[in-house]
């Protein structure tokens, strides 16, 4: 049919309301997903609060658990990337779990950033500006040297696995 010979469209009339969109769920919404990160968020949180009470520190004190949490946190970042998609098949909530959701809840740029501002204002700029750089470039090391480690120790543990086997 050309568009000379097409039947006329129904007229619609000006104070029609609009059809309501169907509501959908959001790309990538996934309940059980999101429970896991919940899950995995309070766990981590608590063990940065708990780390957070062991080592105490007062406005513009080097904050020495933050930074800690943070490249410990990094560092195990490093390990879970390089076994979860390296070395191992898990099961599709284990990334969102340990991942975002412990490490995620574990780690705490935002306090360092809080840090850095309240080691400026209470008069140690040099202090402010180290920590920042200090945090940022332990942090990244900790990743490379958490993955480096990972990486060496699955070429190692199945050689010393075969030998123990060899003994048995």
């Amino acid at each position: 049919m050309t568009a000379q010979h097409r039947a006329p469209a129904d007229p619609v009339s000006p104070d029609a309301a609009a059809p309501a969109p169907a509501r959908r769920r959001p790309p990538g919404w996934d309940p059980a997903v999101l429970t896991a990160i919940a899950a995995g968020g309070v766990v981590g949180a608590e063990a940065r609060y708990g780390l957070g009470v062991l080592l105490p520190h007062e406005p513009g004190q080097w904050p020495w658990a933050t930074w800690l949490i943070n490249v410990s946190g990094c560092f195990l970042i490093g390990i879970l990337m390089v076994v979860i998609t390296e070395l191992t098949s898990p099961h599709r909530l284990v990334r969102p779990f340990l991942g975002v959701g412990v490490l995620g809840g574990y780690t705490t740029f935002s306090t360092a950033m809080v840090d850095v501002q309240q080691l400026a204002v209470t008069g140690h700029p040099g202090a402010a500006l180290g920590y920042l750089a200090g945090t940022v470039t332990a942090a990244v090391a900790a990743t490379f040297v958490g993955m480096a480690l990972t990486r060496a120790a699955a070429v190692v543990w199945p050689r010393r696995r075969a030998r123990r086997s060899e003994r048995a």
